[in-house]
């Protein structure tokens, strides 16, 4: 037979069939959904968040010399801090397992580095606050608050790591934008709470924090969706799609509500401030979710991987090393 006719095997053979696209085995899932609970994990992230932006306020606020500010931020620091360590603890399912990330220092293991991160956080922003309340060791307690700063950050930020550590696509490959989403959405927490919650002639660190940290987050989450492509699509459809359109609209209009009367009307800050902190907590649920999707869905898999491979030999083709 003639080449054109598709026998044979001689070097002029065409193919008469299109390549196979491979997408998965009967469409089965190709990584396992990670088995954190819900709301347990979701519910940690954000307490992470608003505990480590707290902890950060409480000490700018202490150092400008705003009692009303500093007592709240840091009750927000602590009181973050103990209540997302017993979501941590009962997503872990045993107490004693949480104990058993801390015998062993591991700098490769998000996971361990964050144990040792929230530990020592929670024993500084407890101590700080105690101190404040009661009075007793006040220069000891200045020096816990300080702790509990440095340690905010680090606390806000880590759990982006450790979700980008995994295999779930819509959180691996979003590993350079994560951490400022996550930091920028804490600050916001951390800002709204204290507006919420604090006299306006008080609150003005809290309005810069909380704007500040509106306009990274929203910038972080569009340069996501923008790089990753096809793989943001998670975070763009279905239910956490929703989420994570709420959590921006209500950021946003929080933000400009606070730049425009927040420092004049005490209702207007108080009721940004709740907007802020429920918008916060929306976007880590919207995160949450959209990992979920992504490792439910063959494609967000498969498809990258195809494309990796297909980059790799045509460097390998043109003699220069693959990206």
């Amino acid at each position: 037979m003639s080449p054109k006719g598709g026998g044979g095997g001689g070097r002029g053979d065409r193919l008469m069939v299109p390549e196979a696209e491979f997408e998965s085995y009967y469409g089965k899932q190709i990584i396992k959904t990670p088995t954190w609970k819900t709301p347990d994990v979701p519910l940690y992230l954000f307490l992470g968040g608003l505990a480590g932006g707290s902890a950060l306020l409480a000490e700018g606020a202490a150092l400008q010399d705003l009692p009303a500010l500093e007592k709240v931020a840091r009750g927000a620091a602590a009181a973050g801090a103990g209540i997302g360590t017993v979501f941590l603890v009962h997503d872990l399912g045993r107490p004693e397992r949480f104990l058993h990330m801390l015998r062993v220092f591991k700098p490769t293991s998000p996971l361990s580095v964050g144990s040792f991160i929230l530990a020592p956080f929670s024993a500084f922003s407890t101590a700080a606050f105690g101190s404040m309340v009661t009075g007793w060791f006040p220069r000891l307690g200045r020096l816990c608050g300080v702790g509990a700063a440095a340690f905010g950050p680090p606390l806000a930020t880590y759990t982006a790591a450790l979700v980008a550590n995994t295999a779930v696509p819509a959180w691996h490959e979003a590993h350079r934008e994560l951490p400022f989403v996550f930091a920028g959405s804490g600050a916001t927490a951390a800002g709204g709470l204290a507006m919420l919650l604090t006299p306006v002639d008080q609150a003005g660190p809290a309005r810069r924090m909380a704007v500040a940290g509106a306009a990274l987050e929203i910038a972080a989450a569009e340069s996501l969706t923008h790089r990753l492509g096809m793989i943001a699509e998670p975070y763009q459809q279905g239910r956490p799609g929703t989420l994570m359109r709420t959590a921006r609209r209500m950021t946003t209009v929080a933000a400009v509500a606070t730049l425009l009367a927040g420092r004049r009307s005490r209702l207007v800050s108080a009721v940004a401030g709740a907007t802020c902190v429920a918008a916060s907590a929306l976007t880590r649920f919207g995160v949450f979710e959209a990992g979920l999707e992504s490792a439910r869905d063959p494609k967000y898999t498969v498809i990258p991987q195809k494309e990796r491979l297909a980059a790799r030999k045509a460097a390998a083709a043109s003699g220069t090393p693959a990206g």
